[in-house]
């Protein structure tokens, strides 16, 4: 008799463990976007990359993202791209921007619906890492989660130089926008 209770608890526990971890709502990217925009007096720069990666764990309202920044496309020429990489970001020593962190709000984005939400977190890009609260507009419809969000990037904030020869030709404040779909 203490033998079966032995096994009835344990089976009992397992499946609660295997109930608890395939109830966690963690949501992926299927499909994501950043786009930036450098708009300087002398020269309009933009670029965009398909390579955002990130999840959402909608239960502990945590998050985690990233693009390599050497996946930015677009720019006025090669030579542009070409220097965003080596002199500006150094995606060989620093390949990717990322930020994690957890969502301000007490949202439930298991539950259709439109969601105004603060993400706070640690911001990073060419190696400095900063606090910031990116305000975002997340979609819930259908098992799926749409987040965009628009924020700036200052350079001088990620140690970025600008020369003063290309001052008129790069914003020290570049624009950023995020759009992504995220399944469980």
């Amino acid at each position: 008799m203490h033998f079966a209770n032995i096994i009835r608890t344990g089976c009992i526990s397992v499946f609660l463990l295997l109930s608890a971890q395939a109830h966690a709502q963690i949501f992926s990217i299927t499909k994501g976007k950043v786009d930036f925009r450098s708009d300087a007096p002398l020269e309009l720069i933009t670029a965009s990359s398909k390579d955002l990666k990130g999840k959402i764990d909608v239960e502990k309202r945590q998050f985690a993202f990233s693009v390599k920044m050497n996946s930015f496309m677009g720019f006025n020429s090669p030579l542009q791209r070409e220097h965003f990489n080596e002199n500006y970001v150094e995606s060989d020593v620093f390949p990717d921007a990322s930020f994690a962190g957890k969502i301000i709000e007490e949202v439930n984005l298991a539950a259709d619906g439109t969601y105004e939400i603060r993400a706070k977190g640690k911001f990073t890009i060419h190696g400095v890492t900063q606090d910031r609260i990116i305000k975002s507009t997340v979609v819930v419809k259908n098992g799926m989660i749409r987040l965009d969000a628009a924020f700036t990037v200052l350079l001088a904030d990620h140690n970025i130089p600008v020369p003063k020869v290309v001052h008129e030709k790069l914003a020290s404040e570049i624009k950023v926008n995020v759009t992504a779909e995220l399944k469980q």
